[in-house]
């Protein structure tokens, strides 16, 4: 494989290149789209960057949060078990890609970049033999639409060793900014002030997730006595969609629950331990952020939030705990006695730092604008451009 490109080169590859990504659905599609769509900015400022997403999805939240114009398009949900469905997806998808190669056409696309998920394959589809595409998978186990889409893809990115993508490259996961370079020490004070958390008192942070997790919610809350025992503290977030009910304990630490976290580099700096699901974007996060974890897998899917937690679990910086064994039990039997135990809290956080790949992110969007550049350099998208470019 040829060195990247400097970003000297790069600036002097002709026009502004414009950058479609496409990771609609869940956060851990859409944030590590955007920590890209970030990198892309700082190594050419004068780039444009589109993403593709659907009207429900929780792009239509953080996209424009972020600055970035949405483009909505046409899910193709993969059904898992035969039904109705499965016999109309073949016209679902000839739609999808219609309207996104559509898309792609006006806003001027010199390269679509896909995260999977539900908008990932309509666009790797319209995309096929117009623009490069470049595919990143963050899961050891690749979902279909990166499958497919990494058949015809100019350059393959994964997060971890033995992804089975052919030509893959290991890049980690591209992260904010705001969390490969967070000093959690720095930051701590007004973190805990932030969250209204005792300033001193050993913190949990608890979350299952954009959306939250019901087996979280129900064990986390029904020990909210023990962790006050214990002199605990806990910021749980506890998704928009649910309710947490916590009894409060006059002059014990607080349990403060919260919808959703809009600044996890605080949650993250407030917090001494964490007890979350293991998706690739999480585990990611908690390991660059040098956090002790307690991993409670999804116990749905294909079983890769398990492997997720591999590395973390194998390095002695995390712990898993089986959904189904989730319990106010199992709480005060194994989460509380770490986090009180500074000394295996301090040790197990200086086993996560390290685990990650701090810039899968400016290292994802070099392979980006390789892509585009070879791709210019070979006329191939000479003249198949729509009114995107001036």
């Amino acid at each position: 494989m040829s060195e990247p490109a400097t970003n000297t080169e790069r600036a002097a590859s002709s026009a502004a290149p414009t950058v479609v990504v496409a990771g609609g659905g869940t956060a851990g599609h859409i944030e590590p789209a955007l920590a890209l769509a970030d990198a892309v900015m700082r190594l050419r400022p004068d780039a444009r960057v589109v993403a593709l997403g659907t009207e429900r999805g929780l792009e239509n939240t953080l996209v424009p949060a972020r600055g970035y114009p949405l483009e909505l398009i046409p899910p193709v949900p993969m059904p898992r078990k035969p039904t109705p469905d499965l016999l109309r997806l073949p016209l679902r998808v000839r739609d999808s890609v219609r309207r996104t190669r559509e898309v792609l056409d006006r806003v001027g696309a010199d390269v679509v970049v896909g995260f999977g998920g539900y908008v990932a394959l309509p666009a790797y589809l319209a995309a096929r033999g117009r623009v490069p595409i470049v595919v990143h998978e963050a899961n050891k186990r690749p979902g279909l639409a990166n499958k497919v889409g990494a058949r015809f893809a100019e350059q393959v990115a994964v997060a971890a060793p033995g992804t089975p993508l052919a030509g893959a490259r290991v890049v980690g996961i591209p992260l904010r900014r705001s969390i490969t370079t967070l000093d959690r020490a720095a930051l701590r004070a007004e973190a805990r002030e932030f969250f209204g958390l005792d300033p001193e008192a050993p913190t949990l942070l608890a979350f299952g997730g954009s959306q939250g997790a019901r087996s979280i919610n129900t064990a986390v809350s029904a020990a909210a006595g023990d962790f006050a025992a214990a002199g605990v503290g806990v910021l749980h977030a506890h998704g928009p969609k649910n309710t947490v009910v916590v009894q409060e304990f006059p002059g014990r630490p607080a349990y403060v629950p919260v919808p959703y976290l809009d600044r996890m580099d605080l949650a993250y700096a407030a917090a001494d331990v964490v007890l979350c699901r293991s998706g690739a974007m999480t585990a990611a996060e908690v390991s660059a952020v040098g956090l002790p974890a307690i991993f409670v897998p999804l116990p749905h899917g294909n079983g890769e939030q398990g492997v997720n937690a591999e590395p973390a679990i194998g390095a002695g910086a995390g712990i898993v705990i089986d959904d189904a064994d989730l319990t106010a039990s199992s709480i005060r039997d194994l989460v509380l006695p770490l986090v009180t135990d500074a000394g295996r809290v301090k040790t197990m956080g200086a086993a996560a730092v390290g685990l990650g790949h701090r810039e899968a992110d400016e290292v994802l969007a070099g392979i980006v604008l390789d892509a585009v550049a070879a791709d210019r350099a070979a006329g191939r998208t000479a003249g198949r451009r729509g009114a995107g470019h001036e």
